[in-house]
């Protein structure tokens, strides 16, 4: 739908959870003027530690349901369904524009490091797939990357333990063999995960005050914007309030999810939706 408000049509954000929240307020500050349907697939996460096979087929469910509400583009806001799901998404829904978070992500990390020495923390999924590691030596071969799985950061986030002695002993646990004394240490280290911004404070007192946290938000929301500018896609707004959808749990959705979006969600705006019908 285009003419004197340009083309209002929503833009669907989809994530296995609530982390991909934290993508959605890049968004919003991007894009202030678009309207923003959210989808998370709260009955079926976490996707990091499901085979390549199996995200793939839950991602291309929720774009799915996001194309029936008719988005005009879909930000991936997972970086385990960026990392495994991007090329069938883009056969199954061509000329759709479909952006992932791990390209973002490894664009900001290369302008971040000074020493070409980064790390990147991410689910099993994410890790096992290398394409982390792939999209940054596709910028920078010689960088010396490291990928550290770190499935707990998942599931202390999604119960909103963010801050706390658990949440630093679990860091502790992930970090320290990669960030200890010595000249090798990263001095980049890539949040491969939506979930994972939420828990910056400890990640960054464990990883240290001298390494440089990267969050691929704010670079794939940058992406979205500049997609939607060359296409003509561009809202002129004023924006709607944004539509959460969620596959369970739409209570604890509102109450967590709150935490990553950094406003209040109540009950009344998450609808459960069934991907699997």
């Amino acid at each position: 739908m285009s003419g004197d408000k340009g083309d209002v049509r929503p833009l669907g954000i989809f994530d296995s959870g609530m982390g991909g929240l934290t993508v959605m307020r890049a968004v919003r500050r991007a894009l202030p003027q678009e309207r923003i349907i959210y989808l998370g697939d709260t009955a079926r996460l976490p996707y990091g530690t499901k085979s390549a096979d199996t995200v793939t087929r839950y991602a291309l469910q929720a774009a799915e349901h996001l194309v029936a509400r008719d988005v005009k583009a879909i930000l991936v806001a997972c970086n385990t369904a960026s990392a495994n799901a991007l090329p069938a998404l883009a056969r199954a829904f061509d000329p759709l524009p479909i952006i992932g978070v791990v390209e973002p992500g490894a664009e900001a990390a290369v302008a971040a490091t000074r020493s070409g020495n980064i790390a990147v923390i991410a689910t099993e999924g994410t890790v096992r797939g290398g394409a982390y590691r792939a999209a940054i030596h596709a910028r920078m071969p010689y960088a010396k990357v490291t990928e550290i799985a770190c499935p707990l950061f998942v599931a202390l986030a999604e119960e909103g333990l963010t801050q706390g002695e658990i949440v630093r002993l679990v860091a502790s646990r992930y970090l320290d063999p990669v960030f200890g004394a010595g000249d090798a240490r990263p001095d980049t280290l890539v949040l491969g995960c939506t979930h994972f911004p939420v828990l910056a404070e400890a990640i960054q007192q464990a990883a240290g005050k001298d390494v440089t946290l990267v969050d691929s938000a704010e670079t794939a929301a940058a992406d979205l914007a500049r997609v939607l500018a060359a296409r003509g896609l561009l809202s002129k707004g004023p924006a709607e309030s944004p539509q959460f959808l969620a596959t369970d749990a739409a209570a604890r959705f509102a109450r967590i999810g709150q935490l990553f979006l950094f406003a209040p969600i109540n009950e009344d705006q998450v609808t459960l939706v069934d991907l699997s019908a």
